[in-house]
């Protein structure tokens, strides 16, 4: 079956298609011992520098002062590392840490699965989007490096719209684009971001790998949930064939 103009799944990319480990990899490389001494692990610091990176990009965007995620990420290197407990961040990292680390960002590799989930969707009758607050040079790169071919003109970047995920307007970006009558679909690793978009009118997919847990109790359902990309689109399709 070919895609139609009335079945759409778009997808967050980063942390969804794209996996982190990479990231992970490099703190530890470059920073491991160190951070070990201060009694930090380098995955929780990782973590929290993304996460801080995701919260202080959001509510700049909720203030109408929209800066780049990327730009955000940097700027709180150090802040972070505060944050962890170390005493005096610029003399236990340097710039040069800092750009190594984000370079390594900017090399995340493509998950297990992706180009299946993909061919499985279209054969469905999807078709495939991708909405990211990352800028679309960068991340469109992370799939075709894993071989992936995308087409340009479904990728679209919080960059255009002027405000991040997950505002309203964000997501209702993507449904205008779309007929009426759709059956539209938003997928991701982050379950606040299936939720939002759920809140606005698509049908949310939300695959496991990353969060590990759903926390329903605050994100009140999903439509699919699943382990992996390839079970995720299988939910999508018999979801909507079901209808």
């Amino acid at each position: 079956m070919t895609a139609t103009e009335n079945k759409h799944v778009v997808f967050d990319v980063v942390g969804t298609l794209i996996s982190y480990e990479n990231f992970f990899e490099a703190i530890e490389a470059r920073m491991g011992d160190r951070l070990r001494i201060a009694n930090v692990g380098s995955r929780i610091f990782g973590y929290a520098w993304m996460e801080a990176g995701e919260k202080e990009y959001t509510y700049l965007s909720l203030t109408t002062n929209y800066v780049k995620f990327f730009d955000v990420f940097r700027s709180i290197f150090y802040r972070t590392l505060g944050q962890a407990g170390i005493a005096e961040p610029r003399k236990f990292a340097s710039d040069e840490d800092r750009e190594f680390l984000l370079a390594s960002y900017r090399d995340l590799k493509a998950r297990p699965g992706v180009a299946e989930c993909f061919a499985k969707l279209r054969e469905g009758g999807f078709t495939v989007w991708c909405l990211t607050s990352g800028d679309i040079k960068r991340v469109a790169g992370y799939l075709a490096k894993g071989g992936i071919n995308f087409p340009p003109e479904n990728f679209v970047s919080c960059d255009d719209i002027g405000v991040g995920k997950p505002h309203p307007r964000s997501y209702q970006y993507l449904l205008d684009k779309f007929p009426k009558d759709s059956d539209t679909w938003f997928a991701a690793g982050h379950m606040w971001d299936a939720a939002g978009a759920r809140l606005c009118g698509f049908k949310g997919a939300w695959v496991s790998f990353w969060e590990k847990e759903p926390c329903l109790d605050i994100f009140k359902g999903m439509d699919v949930i699943a382990v992996d990309l390839p079970t995720l689109a299988d939910g999508i399709v018999s979801f909507s064939s079901n209808q």
